[in-house]
């Protein structure tokens, strides 16, 4: 992977705790609801993995953020 990749992947991952944490759940209990392991859950938010965008949806859909939202907050410059 290249610098840019990683970069979207961390700044994917930000997105995906900032959306948890608003919705005040802890890894385990996004993991639990998602169907996911809560160690996958804390590497996708640490930008360690490119996850599939099946798993993407999944997370995107317990957290209730629109998949679009997700990519234009992550794909935008960081403030």
């Amino acid at each position: 992977m290249n610098l840019d990749e990683i970069s979207f992947l961390r700044a994917l991952g930000q997105q995906f705790r900032k959306h948890r944490i608003a919705r005040k759940l802890t890894q385990a209990e996004l993991a639990d609801r998602c169907g996911l392991h809560r160690t996958f859950i804390g590497s996708v938010e640490r930008g360690e993995r490119n996850v599939s965008i099946l798993n993407i949806r999944q997370i995107a859909h317990v957290l209730r953020v629109p998949l679009a939202e997700l990519f234009a907050e992550a794909a935008s410059p960081a403030k």
